[in-house]
């Protein structure tokens, strides 16, 4: 086990840790990168990305990979923990020229083992709709960066639609396409449909229906990503400017905001059952944040540098008591879930939510999520019942989790709704807590129906939204592992964002964001180092956990009792082979 100050060990990159599952085991036969193997030089490089997409053939070997490694795009068959990866024969390569991929995903609903619909985003702001099984260019959007000139951050599939898709650039703008629309061969004209506090959103004026359907504009800087509640009937965005808004997605109203603690916020999840959210950024902290509360329910303190992944783990996600957690109906359904977002938890939300609903709560709650960082560690935590419930009988005992008395004011003293009258609030908890983390949710489903936007004004049950920066605990960062402010600031002239500058410091200690002392702080139950450069991917599947670094490296990790040879000791370098 490394430890502070244990010197050469402490840079030692891991092959495998233990958590109360058992353990976790890296898979050198499953490793994707370019056919070379040779690392990729990240410097002014983009992000390396992952997408998954299942294809339901007969075979039993469905699972497809996408990842952009530079100027690169890949896709092949993914074969897990069960084979070695074949690199000599990808399904479809390409390489572009003036422009880099940044992101990409697929459409769920309509992939077969015949045709797969892949959304790509690239560095100079269009959008590519290619099959890489029919290997056919379909559409160019925004192919004369009409619509917006900036990087495209995060570009997915609208839940349950088959012609939706909704992009986000570096500017701070996303913008809702149809598929079957065209962009236009002029700059497109907008109308204020909808405004709030740091938001607008603007429908597109043509006499003939055209792209983009919608355009949002998102608080200051750079929108790092977005992700689509479970059921698709919100979205969550994290920006540059520290703020995490969620939205309803229909009928475009502000549900709730949250300001980190420091700086932009990279990244964000949704658990399983749409009740929490996570995200992390450049304050190298992971935030819990309850959607039914808009408030902050715990912090979590493990990274070095940049938080750039986060992800929950729907697999180890578990109620205790009363029936087992169900995920889905069937085995197939909860495959569909975990694997690749093709979200069906209707009856994770059912089991959740009659637990949380219940005063008596006679069950155990568990939330594993999962992070990684520009520090090149791998951190999972639990968000446990102590945390959720801090009034209710703790079963540390059955959560594993260690909580110690954190010299600071009760739960109560935040202006916390959560507070019961009449009790008194225990100490905050500090928790040693394991891993939580969610595939994200890259196409999770919706009730959403395609151009279905109301477009009526209502009310924002909005969080007063301050600018913050305070003091905040100087960490050595990584420089080598940092990729800098995106600071990109809109030009368009039509962001009627009311953007209002306000003393940083007057969100401390709010319910917008905070002090560190007023919330409990996780601790992760694993932190490792697994990597070289900076890391980039997380997902979690049913039997393995992804994980990517910039240099080009797509790594399996074998959860336990799933890797069969593998799991013998003395064998961390298995060559590759079929594994039982």
């Amino acid at each position: 086990m490394a430890t502070e100050g244990g010197g050469k060990e402490m840079n030692e990159i891991k092959t495998q840790f233990t958590t109360r599952e058992g353990l976790y085991k890296l898979l050198p036969h499953s490793e994707y990168s370019r056919p070379n193997r040779v690392p990729f030089n990240s410097q002014g490089s983009n992000p390396v990305r992952v997408s998954f997409v299942n294809l339901n053939d007969q075979s039993g070997n469905g699972d497809r990979l996408c990842f952009n490694v530079g100027r690169e795009l890949y896709f092949y068959i993914y074969k897990g923990v069960r084979k070695a990866a074949d690199l000599s024969k990808p399904i479809d390569k390409r390489i572009y020229k003036g422009t880099q991929p940044t992101c990409h995903d697929f459409n769920h609903l309509t992939a077969t083992a015949e045709s797969v619909s892949l959304l790509v985003g690239f560095s100079a702001g269009q959008v590519q709709l290619i099959d890489p099984i029919k290997k056919e260019t379909s559409k160019l959007f925004n192919e004369e960066r009409l619509i917006d000139k900036s990087r495209v951050t995060c570009v997915k599939w609208v839940p349950g639609s088959e012609s939706l898709f909704l992009v986000a650039h570096s500017s701070g703008n996303m913008y809702l396409y149809n598929v079957e629309h065209t962009c236009g061969t002029t700059a497109p004209h907008y109308q204020l449909l909808k405004q709030g506090e740091s938001f607008a959103v603007h429908t597109c004026k043509s006499k003939s229906t055209r792209n983009p359907l919608l355009k949002w504009t998102v608080g200051e800087g750079a929108l790092n990503e977005f992700a689509f509640s479970p059921d698709g009937k919100f979205l969550a965005c994290v920006s540059q400017d520290g703020f995490l808004r969620v939205f309803s997605f229909d009928s475009v109203e502000l549900h709730g905001t949250m300001k980190s603690y420091f700086g932009g916020l990279l990244c964000v999840c949704w658990s399983p059952d749409g009740k929490y959210l996570v995200t992390g950024g450049e304050d190298d902290l992971v935030t819990v944040w309850s959607f039914v509360d808009c408030r902050v329910i715990a912090r979590g303190h493990g990274h070095k540098s940049w938080v750039s992944v986060v992800a929950f783990d729907p697999y180890t996600t578990s109620v205790e008591g009363g029936d087992p957690m169900e995920f889905s109906g069937s085995d197939e359904d909860f495959q569909d879930l975990l694997h690749f977002g093709r979200d069906r938890a209707n009856s994770t939300q059912s089991r959740l939510s009659k637990r949380n609903s219940t005063e008596s709560r006679p069950v155990s709650v568990t939330y594993r999520f999962g992070s990684v960082g520009q520090d090149t560690q791998l951190c999972l935590w639990d968000l446990t019942e102590d945390i959720l419930f801090p009034h209710q009988p703790l079963s540390r005992a059955r959560t594993h989790t260690n909580v110690m008395n954190a010299t600071s004011p009760p739960a109560g003293s935040t202006g916390n709704s959560v507070t019961t009258p009449g009790n008194p609030a225990p100490p905050l908890p500090r928790s040693n807590s394991l891993p939580h983390s969610t595939v994200s949710n890259a196409g999770s489903k919706s009730s959403v129906a395609d151009g279905a936007i109301a477009s009526g004004v209502s009310k924002f049950a909005t969080l007063s939204l301050h600018d913050r920066k305070d003091r905040h605990h100087e960490k050595d960062h990584k420089r080598n592992h940092s990729m800098g402010h995106i600071s990109s600031k809109s030009s368009d002239k039509l962001n009627l964002v009311t953007k209002t500058r306000t003393d940083p410091a007057k969100t401390l200690g709010t319910p917008l964001c905070p002090r560190m002392e007023d919330v409990p702080l996780l601790e992760p139950l694993v932190c490792k180092k697994i990597a070289h450069e900076r890391l980039t991917v997380l997902i979690f599947l049913e039997d393995c956990i992804v994980t990517a670094c910039q240099e080009g490296f797509i790594c399996t990790w074998g959860r336990p009792g799933k890797v069969g040879l593998l799991s013998s000791p003395n064998q961390a370098s298995s060559p590759g082979g079929t594994v039982v």
